[in-house]
């Protein structure tokens, strides 16, 4: 399964004198950028806030919904970087102080200092300094390991390659949001490079306040006109296998067999929660003498495991933009009863007023002795979601 949520606040903090109490809380882009001079001398950084509402997923967690071993994925998305080296590290720790979005651009003119800034957590007028009597801060936050030393605030991706949409685990981080109780409060991420508050730290392997380009991070903020605001992934297995009388599909008949859903409709409306009954026959089914017709009876695909190594997933695409929107994995193991497999999702998680799709794997054989045999299907299982 998987659910997401959007961000519900964001904001870019710049480092400098012109831009120290500049607000950005409108800005399309997030940026996550270092400006030097020819020398190395002057260094000015900027670093991202992204906060997401948490109050859903936790009363998910409470009531059982969502089980303690689920996954949490912080999802930001390339919008035009540019200079990028071969090989670097993003970082996001939980923000410890409350701050405010703001009504801001970078190019607001005049500026606009009401908000959150590299200095002030509400802004201007308000005066709160994230720390008091330090115009040079850009955030505050935690970092270390916390619960006993099982759990750690610091969070990374590493960029290859100029790869840089971002798939972040922050499992550890949100732990901290549902679990603490009010020890730990969600105040969002703070999205940067390593470096210190102020950014005063410098030397080898202190990415703000070393003496070499990493190039400028972009990345789209809540406030996009596009289909890519930052989002909080959720993750986890919910499937159940229990096959009843249903005889399963095996040996050849899996190598060429018909998918098809029971129940998919064109439309579902956002706030849904769906199970779909996914069901697979031989193509060409042997003559029997049953009362039953072989091309209408049931039989079960092969079950899957977080290994994806043999099984049947599924995967979701939007349906225009080709996005993958859920990926073939542990989240997305197709489930059986004694009815015929089925998977569930919820529809609450998704943009509405978009077409999704759905695509089927069947994975049988073994990988380790080369038998493995992997079979895709995409015959337009297509569906809206709905205000």
């Amino acid at each position: 399964m998987h659910y997401f949520e959007f961000a519900t606040a964001d904001a870019t903090l710049y480092e400098g004198e012109a831009t120290q109490s500049v607000n950005t809380g409108l800005d399309p882009i997030l940026e996550v950028r270092k400006d030097m001079n020819d020398t190395g001398t002057v260094i000015n950084v900027s670093r991202a806030l992204v906060k997401f509402d948490m109050s859903y997923i936790s009363a998910s967690v409470q009531n059982g919904l969502i089980p303690k071993s689920a996954k949490y994925y912080l999802n930001l998305y390339d919008a035009g970087s540019s200079d990028l080296p071969s090989s670097q590290t993003l970082y996001a720790y939980p923000v410890s102080q409350s701050w405010t979005m703001g009504d801001g651009t970078y190019h607001s003119n005049p500026q606009i200092t009401e908000g959150c800034s590299w200095r002030y957590r509400h802004g201007e007028i308000d005066g709160t300094q994230w720390i008091s009597g330090s115009n040079n801060t850009g955030g505050t936050w935690f970092s270390g390991s916390y619960a006993n030393g099982t759990r750690n605030f610091t969070r990374s991706a590493s960029l290859e390659y100029e790869t840089t949409d971002i798939r972040m685990d922050v499992t550890d981080i949100a732990h901290a949001w549902i679990y603490s109780g009010s020890l730990y409060a969600n105040e969002g991420f703070m999205v940067k490079r390593s470096g210190s508050v102020g950014n005063t730290d410098s030397g080898s392997g202190v990415q703000e306040g070393d003496g070499i380009q990493y190039g400028q991070l972009k990345f789209f903020s809540r406030d996009t006109s596009t289909i890519y605001p930052p989002k909080l992934e959720v993750e986890w297995d919910d499937h159940s296998w229990s096959t009843g009388s249903l005889e399963p599909l095996t040996g050849s008949a899996l190598e060429d067999t018909v998918i098809y859903f029971k129940n998919l409709r064109e439309e579902y409306k956002q706030n849904s929660k769906v199970r779909f009954r996914l069901v697979g026959r031989e193509r060409y089914p042997k003559k029997t003498y049953s009362t039953t017709a072989a091309e209408v009876a049931v039989k079960y695909l092969p079950s899957g495991s977080q290994f994806i190594e043999h099984g049947t997933y599924y995967q979701v695409r939007d349906a225009v933009t080709d996005d993958v929107i859920i990926p073939y994995g542990t989240g997305s193991i197709v489930s059986c009863d004694t009815e015929s497999n089925f998977f569930n999702i919820w529809m609450n998680g998704f943009q509405p007023e978009r077409y999704y799709k759905f695509e089927i794997r069947v994975v049988t054989g073994s990988k380790s002795s080369q038998t493995q045999i992997v079979n895709e299907y995409d015959n337009e299982y297509v569906f809206k979601v709905s205000r």
